[in-house]
C-alpha cells in the first residue's frame, strides 16, 4: 500500500526533460553591444529545443534601423549542426559546424563570400562573436552584454 502513493506521484508529476546539450545552448539569451553614443546592436538566441535554436540580430543607430538577420541552429538528421544565416531576408546560407567546444562553437562555409567562419563564444556573463574569412583573415568580433546589465 505504501507503493501507491509514490507511483501516483510519479504518474501524476510533470516530467522534466533534459536540455539538448549538443546544440549550444549557453548562446541563450538577448544580448547587447553598444557601437557609439547612439548605436547599438542586439542578438537574440532561443534555448535549444526540438533540435532547433533560433536567433535574430538587428543592428541600429538612434531610432534608425541599419540591418537586421534571422537565424537558426538546427540539428542535422545525422546529428550535425548547421548556423543558417538570412541577412536582410535573403536566402539563408548554410554554414555547417566546424569545431566546439564546451563554451564555443566555430561555424565555416569556404563557398560563401563573406563571411566564411562565424564563430561564438562565451565567457562568463560576456558572449563574443567574430565573422571573418576562413584563414581569420578581416575579422571583425563583437562583445555583448546581457540586455538589461551595463549595456
Amino acid at each position: 500500500m505504501k507503493k501507491l502513493p509514490l507511483l501516483l506521484f510519479l504518474i501524476f508529476t510533470p516530467q522534466v526533460h533534459a536540455q539538448d546539450t549538443t546544440l549550444p545552448h549557453w548562446m541563450a539569451g538577448a544580448w547587447i553591444m553598444k557601437t557609439s553614443d547612439t548605436g547599438w546592436y542586439e542578438e537574440y538566441w532561443t534555448a535549444p529545443r526540438a533540435g532547433l535554436m533560433l536567433g535574430a540580430a538587428r543592428e541600429g543607430d538612434g531610432q534608425t534601423l541599419k540591418f537586421w538577420e534571422q537565424m537558426q541552429i538546427r540539428k542535422q538528421e545525422d546529428g550535425s549542426l548547421s548556423l543558417f544565416a538570412q541577412p536582410l531576408g535573403k536566402p539563408p546560407s548554410e554554414f555547417p559546424m566546424a569545431e566546439t567546444t564546451k563554451n564555443s562553437i566555430t561555424f565555416a562555409n569556404p563557398d560563401h563570400d563573406y563571411p566564411q567562419r562565424i564563430r561564438y563564444w562565451r565567457i562568463g556573463n560576456i558572449f563574443h562573436a567574430e565573422i571573418a574569412l576562413i584563414d581569420g583573415s578581416n575579422a571583425h568580433q563583437f562583445t555583448f552584454h546581457p540586455m538589461g546589465s551595463s549595456e
